[in-house]
This record gives structure tokens, C-alpha cells and sequence, in this order.
């Protein structure tokens, strides 16, 4: 997953709004979102090269997602990253809590940047800052490849259009979240972040939705919570070129939201 913009008790209506995009290459194999067979209470897209997870959520409303860290200069291998995630949402820890354990061991994975929240409350780690571990104030964010917030030109410009769309009505509001993930367009030159990869892959990757060979965006997910205690959580999925492929919508409750917010 390489771009997530979230919405923490901003809209006290929606008081938790994720639009993610997740980039990957088109060989690894992956499901599509639905309620695991092993775990039918937590719903999200499955990696099934390691089992783990990019973006998922569990019936009480805990949610995780995760990235990369772009570090060319990273040692290869280690745990997935996607363990990250599966290991929270299918567990019955909070966030704070769950983070000290990962925050323990958070060097046997490659470069991270996850997001752990209950609707509450998030926290963001990333085995690349310090501290590894922060909570996140009520807010609108961005998080890419790099550390959260960094102003890459997706994360700064997607960050904007997601600050207008957030009191529209509920249904305007997903529709346009999913047009802002649709942006093809790469951001120019002079903007291009420095990471240490070729100029020809940083403008590829600019864009919020990402078409290249054997690799792009494979889905965008839109995971609303409402005041109300009930979620949405629509994933459109996206085969090689950027063509749709598969739309999946889902209503369910989530069983624990905090007082005051049902």
C-alpha cells in the first residue's frame, strides 16, 4: 500500500475516514476483500504469498494498515510487513498496547509505516523514525513511502482534495475519495522526492494511482466509520494496465465503538 489519507475525529459524523491505495506487483498473488474463512469477524484483501494483510479491519472496529518505508539501501527480507496488520486485527489488543509489543521486535521487519487505530484513537509507528511509536491527535493526514505526513506532491495534493470532500454528504463523499485515489497524473520533475531510486521510477511512483509494467495499484479502499456504530468498507481492485476488475462493498457494525460515538 502506498498512499493512505485517513480522517480522525474531524467529521463527528464519520468520526474515522480511510482512502488507501495499495501498489504492488502483479504477480504476487492476493485476495480480494472479505471476511476471512479463519477469522470471520475481520474483513480486508489477503496477501497470499505470506498471509498477511495491507489494509483490514475487525468487527469491534479495530483497523490496521500498513506501507513500505522506500529504502533501496534496506537489506532484503525479514518478516512480511503484512503480518503487521493480520496480527492486529485478528488479536484483541488495542492500539498502544499492541505497538509496544511490535515496537519490540519492529527491526526483524523491512522499512514500515502502520497505522493501528479503534475508532478512538490511532497510533503510527514506523521502524524508521524516532520515537518508533506516536499517537495520533484528532486530524487529517497523508502517509506514502516515507515518514507520516512527509509532503510528497501525492500526499500534499491528496491530502487538500480529501480536506474539501469531508463535509459532504456520505455518499459524495466515498465517490469522491475514490476519484482522488483514480489520479494518474505524475507529479513534474522539480517536485520529484529524492530516494534513491532512478528519476524514471520516482515519477512513475508520483502518481496516487500508479500504472507501470508488471507493477501498479491493484486496489482502492474507502473504510468509513459512523457516529452511528455502523461501517462501510468498499474495495475496487484493478488488474495490469489500471482496468477495474472487481468492485466489493460491505456494510457491518462495529461491535465496539467508544461511548458517545454510536
Amino acid at each position: 500500500m502506498c498512499l493512505i489519507l485517513f480522517a480522525h475525529q474531524v467529521n463527528p459524523r464519520l468520526p474515522l475516514i480511510v482512502a488507501a491505495n495499495r501498489d504492488e506487483f502483479y504477480a504476487r498473488p492476493a485476495a480480494s476483500a472479505a471476511f476471512w474463512q479463519d477469522h470471520p469477524d475481520v474483513l480486508g484483501g489477503r496477501d497470499l504469498e505470506k498471509g498477511g494483510a495491507w489494509l483490514a479491519s475487525a468487527a469491534d472496529g479495530r483497523w490496521a494498515a500498513v506501507t513500505n518505508y522506500r529504502d533501496p539501501a534496506a537489506a532484503a527480507g525479514g518478516r512480511s510487513r503484512g503480518e503487521l496488520v493480520a496480527a492486529y486485527v485478528t488479536g484483541t489488543a488495542g492500539p498502544r498496547d499492541y505497538a509496544a509489543t511490535v515496537e519490540a521486535e519492529s527491526q526483524s521487519f523491512p522499512p514500515f509505516n502502520l497505522l493501528l487505530g479503534d475508532c478512538r484513537q490511532v497510533v503510527y509507528m514506523s521502524n524508521r523514525s524516532d520515537p518508533v511509536t506516536r499517537i495520533v491527535p484528532q486530524g487529517l493526514y497523508g502517509l506514502s513511502n516515507h515518514l507520516l505526513d512527509t509532503p510528497w506532491p501525492k500526499v500534499a495534493q491528496a491530502r487538500q482534495r480529501f480536506g474539501t470532500l469531508l463535509q459532504s454528504e456520505e455518499r459524495s463523499l466515498v465517490s469522491g475519495l475514490f476519484e482522488l485515489l483514480a489520479e494518474k497524473q505524475c507529479a513534474p520533475d522539480h517536485a520529484l522526492p529524492t530516494t534513491g531510486i532512478s528519476v524514471e521510477w520516482e515519477r512513475v511512483l508520483s502518481a496516487p494511482f500508479i500504472v507501470a509494467p508488471g507493477y501498479g495499484t491493484r486496489a482502492s479502499t474507502v473504510l468509513v466509520f459512523r457516529d452511528d456504530g455502523s461501517a462501510l468498507f468498499e474495495e475496487r481492485s484493478f488488474a495490469e494496465g489500471g482496468a477495474p476488475a472487481d468492485t466489493r462493498r460491505f456494510e457491518f457494525a462495529a461491535t465496539a465503538l467508544p461511548a458517545g460515538l454510536r
